[in-house]
């Protein structure tokens, strides 16, 4: 099956899903409460949440390369149009990091297109409230990047740009693999795992150039406090070597493929995504969303 014939299978799911005819649902109720979400999760709830995170990598990365987010007619539908509070164009100065950026953006971009496209009028939802600018200074504080009462600009380097990346970027590849086993229909899923190798790419290439720019204690920082977000489990890891994962490896090797020891890569549950999204422990709106997340799955 070609990209096109796969997209178009996907866009006629999500639309009879909205009768109840082909939606995404769990695998089972059992498959479904394993991951933290309803038993009667559907394909059009999977979708809607992967939504909300599109939009955020959308315009953090657009507003980051070019200093303007989402046209207007990608970002209306249920709910409004949320603000989006910061954001602004990096003054890029290492090529690499620029030209991945910039790839990054029309991926992203691409990728709330076609969530978009999948999801029937009544059901897609406008952009939520995003903030751009003080959620990355909270999680730089958390991370000890920055103290208690200083500000963490996102925006200021390629350096500060790329730390903002590898913060959402692993989140996602997670998230994507979390929300596999709850998906029914195999032309979502082929899909869903369009997107994982997007999503995994990008991520890969984020803890590549953090890793050759010596950016290593910052990054792994930034790990811990994600980790301390997921609950008592020890999910995440940094971008030098991890124990746990590898024995005989030192902190000083590389770990730009978080895998397990079985080199499988870590999934997250929709509760622990949404701790990390709204940065706190109890699911309470905030960090990069505000208002919440938009759906069932919020």
């Amino acid at each position: 099956m070609d990209l096109g014939t796969c997209r178009r299978a996907f866009i006629q799911a999500l639309g009879l899903g909205s009768v109840g005819a082909a939606i995404l649902g769990a695998a089972g109720p059992d498959s479904a409460a394993a991951q933290g979400a309803p038993a009667d999760v559907t394909d059009l709830d999977i979708v809607t949440f992967a939504l909300n995170f599109e939009y955020l990598g959308a315009e953090f990365y657009l507003r980051s390369v070019n200093g303007q987010g989402l046209k207007a007619a990608d970002i209306d539908g249920v709910g409004g149009i949320g603000t989006v509070n910061g954001g602004r164009q990096v003054p890029f100065s290492d090529t690499l990091v620029r030209k991945l950026a910039f790839e990054l953006a029309a991926d992203e971009e691409a990728h709330v297109r076609t969530l978009r496209a999948g999801l029937p009028d009544a059901s897609r939802i406008g952009r939520p409230q995003l903030d751009l600018d003080f959620a990355f200074t909270f999680a730089a504080r958390s991370a000890g990047l920055v103290g208690p009462g200083d500000r963490f600009d996102v925006y200021a380097s390629d350096d500060t740009f790329l730390l903002g990346a590898f913060l959402l970027e692993d989140v996602c590849v997670t998230a994507l693999i979390g929300s596999a086993p709850l998906i029914r229909d195999k032309a979502n899923l082929m899909v869903a795992a369009g997107f994982l190798g997007t999503e995994a790419y990008q991520a890969g290439a984020i803890r590549t150039l953090l890793y050759t720019r010596g950016l290593i204690n910052q990054a792994n920082a930034i790990s811990n406090a994600r980790d301390a977000l997921d609950g008592n489990t020890d999910l995440d890891q940094g971008i030098s070597g991890d124990q746990s994962a590898t024995p005989g490896f030192s902190r000083t090797d590389a770990n730009l493929v978080p895998a397990d020891r079985n080199s499988l890569a870590f999934a997250r549950t929709p509760g622990q995504v949404l701790n990390i999204a709204y940065l706190n422990t109890t699911q309470s709106p905030g960090g990069f969303f505000p208002q919440g997340l938009r759906g069932r799955l919020r």
